[in-house]
């Protein structure tokens, strides 16, 4: 019998190879938001390697809302032309573009890893950042975020949209919003981060609003017909923030808008969470919000090895597995996988000679 993770998966109108997904992550490459031969490199290796989905790192709807200044960005109509020479390279492959629509809020404006993720200060080309609340992440930061105001709201919407009808130019063939790990939307959904009086602020109903209205403006863009994905953080991992109840309700919430995809993580809100990281930690929500919300999952975080993979796959715990650092390890990780679980898939015809026997 085939391994479970190499079986077809229809999403809409795209029929995934198999269930791998090269997971979004940032490459601090980029100037001025633009693509370069990097980030082609760089996906188009994964697509080599065989993933049926790839998606780009977090792409910034704003300039304000890039988490570093070398973050990818699609604000600007400049911007698409290297994104249709990325997206046709991975079509080419028979595996789909993705994209990840993100802004990062009040996690904006720091140095990249290698630089020590230190907050940029205004003298140093960083911004003032914006957040629901005036709240920072790390109480020692010299400018809190600015709260935003009915305005900014507006803006961010319009934003995503913006940014949605770049993207179906470009090539994507998948869409995901990001709506984890700190970031702007998951800062509205977290009472930690939260503070607000108004219609965005408080209940659930108002916490969610602003995520929901993101989405209904996206769907303004992007075909029906095509894969729409929300990244969400499953728990804060903090007493009194954001958990997997409310997740579960807001992904029944998403998929009566039509998103087809929820790709649970976690974590990520505050710098005071506990997470308690281990192989499959964050497995067990993605199957809660798959049985509960009756609607496809993604799993990601410490899946390391092809029946690791496979397990999650065949006792339908999720619909998807994505990668992250295993892909950096091994851009291959797909023909790795086939090769471990002795799946028949096609290889590149400049890779054939891997299959044999030395």
């Amino acid at each position: 019998m085939a391994p479970s993770l190499f079986s077809l998966l229809q999403i809409k109108s795209i029929i995934l190879k198999n269930r791998i997904v090269i997971s979004p992550m940032c490459q601090y490459s980029a100037e001025d938001g633009f693509a370069n031969d990097w980030h082609l490199v760089h996906l188009g290796a994964r697509a080599i390697g065989g993933a049926g989905l790839i998606i780009q790192e977090a792409t910034a709807v704003s300039p304000e809302g890039r988490i570093s200044p070398q973050d990818l960005g699609i604000w600007s109509d400049g911007h698409v032309e290297k994104y249709k020479q990325i997206t046709a390279f991975i079509l080419s492959q028979n595996a789909f573009p993705g994209i990840q629509l993100a802004h990062a809020g009040r996690k904006a404006s720091i140095t990249a890893p290698w630089q020590g993720n230190r907050k940029l200060t205004l003298d140093e080309n960083g911004w003032r950042t914006v957040a629901p609340s005036p709240i920072p992440y790390h109480e020692n930061e010299a400018l809190p975020p600015v709260e935003m105001d009915a305005e900014a709201i507006r803006k961010v919407i319009a934003d995503f949209k913006a940014a949605t009808k770049r993207a179906l130019e470009a090539g994507y063939k998948v869409l995901e919003i990001h709506g984890a790990h700190g970031y702007l939307l998951h800062q509205f959904l977290s009472p930690l981060i939260n503070k607000r009086t108004d219609e965005y602020g408080g209940s659930f109903e108002n916490r969610t609003r602003l995520l929901l209205e993101v989405v209904d403006a996206v769907n303004t863009e992007w075909p029906n017909d095509l894969p729409l994905f929300v990244r969400v953080s499953g728990t804060d991992w903090a007493d009194g923030g954001w958990n997997e109840d409310e997740t579960v309700a807001l992904a029944k919430l998403l998929k009566d808008k039509g998103v087809d995809i929820i790709d649970c993580s976690s974590g990520g809100a505050v710098s005071y969470q506990k997470i308690p990281v281990g192989p499959n930690y964050q497995v067990p929500i993605a199957e809660r919000v798959k049985r509960e919300a009756q609607i496809c999952t993604g799993a990601v975080g410490l899946i390391t090895d092809a029946q690791q993979a496979e397990d999650i796959i065949k006792e339908g715990k999720a619909d998807l597995v994505f990668f992250a650092r295993e892909a950096l390890r091994d851009p291959n990780i797909a023909l790795t996988f086939a090769h471990e679980l002795h799946a028949d898939v096609i290889w590149p015809k400049q890779y054939e000679r891997a299959q044999l026997e030395d």
